[in-house]
């Protein structure tokens, strides 16, 4: 029986959602991804609660990239290590670190609305971007950024 054993993988508790199946917001808290996701299945370990020991050494758990929603041919590719798509969802995080940045300093230097930042983003930066938004989702968001900031404020 212990020959089987040696071929079996050696699986622990998931870092990412503590062994739950599911990312809630305490997690993301935690894992400092507010703005970044929402409460859903955890991708990281496919919402089993359990992964592969190399798992945690080839993807970080809070890489911002590998969600649920992505299609499983991406994140498979992510828990790979494939290059090109490692480098798009690091290229997806900085556009969002710097939308993120961008209504935080508009919010809090021109005390400007949600509606506002995103008419002047869309105005000014929206061509330089390597990811497009619709306007009603941009203020949504934008709304969750100032939302965040006023919650850390008080």
């Amino acid at each position: 029986m212990r020959i089987f054993n040696l071929f079996k993988r050696s699986h622990v508790k998931c870092p990412r959602c503590q062994g739950k199946g599911f990312v809630d917001w305490d997690d993301i808290r935690r894992l400092n991804r507010q703005l970044k996701w929402v409460p859903a299945p955890c991708a990281y370990c496919d919402a089993t609660g359990k992964v592969e020991k190399e798992m945690l050494s080839k993807v970080a758990v809070d890489c911002m990239y590998l969600t649920i929603d992505l299609p499983e041919s991406v994140i498979e590719k992510i828990k790979e290590g494939d290059e090109e798509t490692i480098e798009k969802g690091k290229q997806r995080e900085l556009f969002v670190d710097h939308l993120i940045q961008y209504a935080e300093h508009h919010y809090l230097t021109q005390n400007m609305d949600a509606e506002s930042i995103a008419t002047l983003y869309l105005n000014t930066e929206a061509e330089k971007a390597n990811f497009s938004v619709t306007k009603e989702e941009l203020i949504k968001y934008i709304q969750g950024v100032i939302n965040l900031k006023k919650s850390t404020l008080n």
